[in-house]
């Protein structure tokens, strides 16, 4: 009997595209089917459930937490999505107009209370959690393609604004080419919101290379007035395709195990966005 798939589960084709990415078993017992363990991890995050509460077909869920952890810590869900969007871009289907923006995310109570601190280079000492007008919540800085699919994303506690996180996102952006090329960093133009117009960001930019659009504030127009200033560059049409990076924070929220963390720590609550974000390249829009 072939495999059926259930609601949120991998299709063959999806299945087939990511399962070389999975690290083999080299030793000890067998261990549960791969692809049904990863269904599980997408059932859980997908539906926002509990560990305790996915459904027994999928193994008991001390394996599936286990193995999500190993997954998480191992870099598994970051080469998955790494792979699919170099293959995109092979294929000419990355349009390198990039949109920057943020959203938050509610924490759960059951995402607090994790250990201080963390091992260095892997878990921040905060968890990625702060308090902003929401409570408990999380940040997620992300710059999406013009399609709007993800490229790259940081996590910051709630209460961190938005262009602190910008070139830390930018840097983020790194698609492997075909061969032994260089991997490609640089968008073609970027756009962004008036919370990321700041010199600093704009310099970055032009050391770069990259086109932007961005909005001013009120304050820095009215300083450049002051000063006699010409004001910088702006295109009202490219700059209506800024919501794409909207487009994208709706579909990952689509996942209730994002538009909600759980998770305690930053690095489970990494691996389930990177997770969501690979499906997301991988799913018609």
């Amino acid at each position: 009997m072939g495999f059926v798939s259930r609601r949120y589960e991998l299709t063959d084709e999806e299945w087939e595209l990511l399962r070389p990415f999975l690290p083999a078993s080299s030793f000890g017992r067998p261990r549960a089917d791969d692809r049904t363990t990863l269904n599980g991890i997408v059932w859980k995050i997908r539906a926002g459930a509990a560990w305790r509460d996915v459904p027994a077909r999928y193994g008991p869920w001390q394996s599936l937490y286990t193995r999500f952890r190993r997954w998480a810590l191992d870099g598994t869900f970051t080469r998955m999505l790494a792979a699919v969007q170099s293959e995109r871009d092979a294929d000419a289907d990355v349009d390198w107009l990039v949109a920057v923006d943020s959203t938050l995310v509610r924490a759960h109570q059951h995402a607090a209370g994790a250990k201080k601190g963390g091992r260095p280079g892997d878990e921040p000492a905060d968890h990625a959690l702060g308090r902003s007008r929401g409570g408990l919540t999380t940040k997620i800085h992300l710059a999406c393609d013009g399609r709007g699919r993800p490229l790259a994303f940081t996590l910051t506690g709630g209460n961190r604004n938005d262009c602190t996180q910008f070139e830390q996102v930018m840097a983020g952006i790194r698609v492997a080419r075909p061969g032994a090329g260089r991997p490609r960093t640089r968008p073609d133009h970027v756009v962004a919101d008036k919370g990321y117009s700041s010199r600093a960001i704009r310099a970055h930019l032009r050391r770069r290379g990259i086109k932007a659009t961005i909005p001013e504030r009120v304050d820095q127009l009215a300083g450049r007035a002051r000063r006699r200033e010409r004001r910088c560059s702006f295109d009202k049409q490219v700059y209506r395709r800024r919501n794409i990076v909207e487009r994208c924070f709706n579909r990952l929220k689509q996942w209730r195990g994002i538009a909600t963390r759980y998770e305690k720590t930053a690095t489970s609550f990494k691996a389930a966005v990177t997770l969501a974000s690979t499906l997301l390249w991988l799913r018609p829009l």
